[in-house]
Formats: structure tokens, C-alpha cells, sequence
């Protein structure tokens, strides 16, 4: 399943996406409930960073203010002003189990450089911190309760990832899992110009 889960998104990439990489939470894609506030959730996530002001451009990704663990909001529709991996990740993903250490290490190892940042998507807050917290992540992250990301991008599987150039436009898009911090790396040295 893995090599149909890397296809470029289309038509085949789609319906092989649907057949072998969906994981929805209740198989009918409907989130677990909500649960707590995500801003008061018990957590080791850390807040989102603030946007610049000037950071004012439109992004490539849809318009969205959400709210982030831990505190803070970010808004998908701004420019970020650095390089900036985003990782769409939910504890109902078999494969984000593995991949979501491995964006940890990108974090750990990208400091200032680049930015990563999570979305949750179509899931719950007690289940997504439970999952985080057992894949060791910290690093900030959105909460997406309704995959209103998702839908708007068009998206039926996970786990997608997002290179974000710092003016905002989309550099790349990574479907399915990425195994390794060294591909990782790779990935970001290839579309975003920064060598980690």
C-alpha cells in the first residue's frame, strides 16, 4: 500500500488512496467526538508560534483560523515567513503511528530554520493528545476537529504533508507516509532550499 499512498494526487492516486489508506475513524469518515478545549488539553504539544504581522500574503493552502494545543491560533491562509512543513496527522491513521516520530526529529533538527507544524484532522482532542503524547511529538499543532483542511484540499486519507515556501506557495506535496528523517531532510533540502 505504501507505494500506492506516494502516487501523485489524480484520479488513480485517488481511488488507490481510498482503497488501501483510509483509516476514518468510524469507516463512514465521521470525526470521533470533539471532547475537551483544545487550547486546556493536558498535553506536551507546544502552542503555535505567532505570525508575523507582515506575513499578510495569501498561502497556498485554504483560509483557515484554527485553534492550537497547548494555545495559540494560526491562520493557514497567511504566509508563514520561513519555510514551513505542515504534517496533516489523526489518531485514526495506522500509518501516521510511525511517520509522526520521525516529523518530531524534523522539528528537533530544523530549529529556526524551518518551521513544522501539525494539523489534526477530523478527530478528537482526548484521542489525538493520547496518540501524540505516545509518538513523543511536541511539536506545535493545529486541531482541525472537522477536516474542514481536508475537504478543502480535497483529501480522503492520511497522512499528506505540505512544503510551504515562505512567501506561502506550495513547493510540494508529500502523499502518504515519509519513513526517515534522512528522506525528510531530503524533501525539505529538495523543495524548500534549506539544508538541514
Amino acid at each position: 500500500m505504501s507505494t500506492a499512498c506516494r502516487l501523485a494526487a489524480g484520479p488513480v492516486a485517488a481511488v488507490l488512496l481510498l482503497a488501501g489508506c483510509t483509516g476514518a475513524p468510524d469507516g463512514a469518515g465521521n470525526p470521533p467526538p470533539p471532547g475537551d478545549d483544545v487550547a486546556a488539553a493536558d498535553t506536551d504539544l507546544a502552542a503555535c508560534p505567532e505570525q508575523p504581522d507582515d506575513a499578510a500574503a495569501p498561502s497556498g493552502l485554504p483560509a483557515l483560523q484554527l485553534d492550537c494545543f497547548s494555545g495559540g491560533t494560526v491562520d493557514l491562509g497567511r504566509a508563514p515567513g520561513v519555510p514551513t512543513v505542515v504534517n496533516l496527522w489523526a489518531s485514526w491513521c495506522a500509518p501516521c503511528r510511525e511517520e509522526l516520530p520521525v516529523v518530531q526529529q524534523l522539528a528537533d533538527t530544523a530549529g529556526d530554520r524551518v518551521r513544522v507544524l501539525g494539523v489534526v484532522s477530523k478527530d478528537g482532542v482526548p484521542q489525538a493528545t493520547s496518540f501524540a503524547a505516545d509518538a513523543g511529538a511536541t511539536f506545535p499543532t493545529a486541531f482541525d476537529a472537522d477536516g474542514e483542511l481536508m475537504d478543502g484540499l480535497g483529501i480522503r486519507a492520511l497522512p499528506y504533508t505540505y512544503f510551504l515556501a515562505a512567501d506561502g506557495s506550495v513547493a510540494h506535496v508529500e502523499v502518504g507516509p515519509v519513513e526517515s528523517l534522512e528522506e525528510l531532510q531530503q524533501l525539505v533540502g529538495e523543495h524548500l532550499g534549506v539544508q538541514l
